[in-house]
């Protein structure tokens, strides 16, 4: 069993882009090689600007390449809390971000001829008890009056069709969310933006941060310091001691994730027969997605421990044993892959973007980063061109943060998830 991302295995191999020259200046330099940086650094290079990134580790190493490789539709806190939140209007302009996002993936994949299996294959939310399908019906009518979104409901029996389990109780199916191979994903996007001219320096960890009188800033790192006009922060759950100001409003929580041996196309077709993206409604709840090669990807919470080889191992077997309830038929098969990352959730569950003391930032996807980093890194090479408006998180100022003393470790999640696990147990 390998304890390293299924994404990253299955894709080409990465060249190695550390050990490279820094320069002495640019005109922005980017902090943190996933989507949001890979997409930053792609649109403004494009835009002609002089754009170097740097990378504490490989490309894709954090968040982007651990992932369940969803490209889903809708918005992190659900339309309805959107809507009281934030008012119609508003609420209805972060919903189509949160859509268009996934376009702006589709786009670009096909514009740079990026083959990283993505498919508009589909997202199953599947209701874990029947109140959860009575309020799937309750949004199925909110999405379509409100964000002219159609959806299918689907009732216990109609999901049979859709899914080899009699573990739910219906389903909302939105048919126009994606799933691709995100590993492939990132080592396209990464050759885009050399293409376009930007400059990759992985093993090369951002350490300190200096704003100049002038508004410039020194990035200081491992090998060397760099002299930027902007400075963009795309370091979300991955965000270290360099940046506190990010970290303390951030909380990271675990995600793992496990994949099946290769199950043949007709057993994974038995499964899930049109290959749809699944997310169930628990609040410690599960997503699944069959894999380009017939896998079975099963991911979830597991338990709220850090990532590390012992604890992923542990989390790999609560996953197994949560995968066979769901589908009795998978108890004997065996575990290819385990393996955990973070997710940088905010306080108030939305992702917020902007610029703080001159620094600009994308952070907090909540699980929705695939689509939203790719999204954002465009709209901040547009803030940083001048164009404020083409953030839609704009005014989304982060709360105050809740806890004294916090510093980016969440002591509490232990806590919270045995609370919400009981929940989900017990109605």
């Amino acid at each position: 069993m390998k304890q390293i991302p299924y994404w990253l295995d299955t894709a080409p191999p990465l060249p190695d882009r550390s050990g490279r020259e820094l320069p002495e200046s640019a005109d922005i330099v980017v902090i943190g090689g996933g989507l949001t940086g890979l997409s930053t650094a792609y649109h403004t290079a494009r835009k002609g600007a002089h754009v170097v990134l740097v990378e504490k580790d490989k490309i894709g190493s954090g968040a982007s390449g651990r992932n369940g490789s969803m490209c889903t539709q809708g918005i992190t806190i659900g339309v309805a809390e959107a809507r009281k939140r934030y008012g119609p209007q508003r609420a209805r302009e972060l919903y189509d971000a949160f859509r268009e996002a996934v376009d702006v993936v589709e786009e670009l994949t096909q514009k740079e001829q990026i083959d990283c299996d993505f498919n508009r294959s589909g997202r199953l939310g599947v209701a874990y008890k029947p109140q959860h399908f009575e309020a799937m019906r309750a949004t199925q009518r909110d999405l379509a009056e409100n964000y002219d979104h159609e959806t299918k409901l689907l009732s216990r029996s109609e999901l049979r069709t859709e899914l080899g389990s009699d573990y739910y109780h219906g389903a909302l199916l939105d048919p126009l969310s994606a799933g691709l191979h995100v590993g492939k994903y990132l080592h396209g996007l990464a050759e885009a933006a050399e293409r376009a001219g930007a400059q990759i320096h992985e093993r090369n960890a951002a350490t300190g941060l200096t704003r100049l009188p002038g508004g410039e800033f020194l990035v200081e790192t491992l090998h060397g310091t760099i002299r930027a006009k902007q400075v963009m922060a795309a370091t979300d759950a991955y965000t270290d001691k360099a940046m506190p100001w990010f970290r303390k409003r951030l909380i990271n929580v675990g995600s793992f994730i496990v994949v099946t041996e290769p199950l043949g196309e007709e057993q994974a077709r038995q499964l899930i027969p049109n290959a749809r993206l699944v997310v169930d409604s628990k609040n410690i709840g599960h997503y699944i997605r069959l894999t380009p090669d017939h896998r079975l990807a099963f991911g979830g919470r597991a338990r709220f421990a850090p990532s590390n080889p012992a604890s992923d191992l542990k989390s790999g077997d609560v996953l197994k044993r949560e995968m066979a309830e769901i589908f009795p038929q998978l108890a004997d098969v065996r575990i290819d892959y385990v393996w955990g990352g973070s997710v940088g959730f905010s306080w108030d569950r939305i992702p917020h973007a902007g610029e703080a003391n001159g620094l600009y930032y994308s952070m907090g996807y909540c699980g929705h980063g695939v689509q939203m980093a790719t999204y954002m890194g465009r709209a901040i090479a547009e803030m940083m061109d001048g164009h404020p408006e083409a953030n839609p998180l704009r005014g989304l100022g982060f709360p105050k943060v809740p806890v004294p003393f916090y510093n980016g470790t969440a002591w509490f999640l232990p806590f919270g998830g045995a609370y919400y696990k009981a929940k989900d147990r017990l109605g």
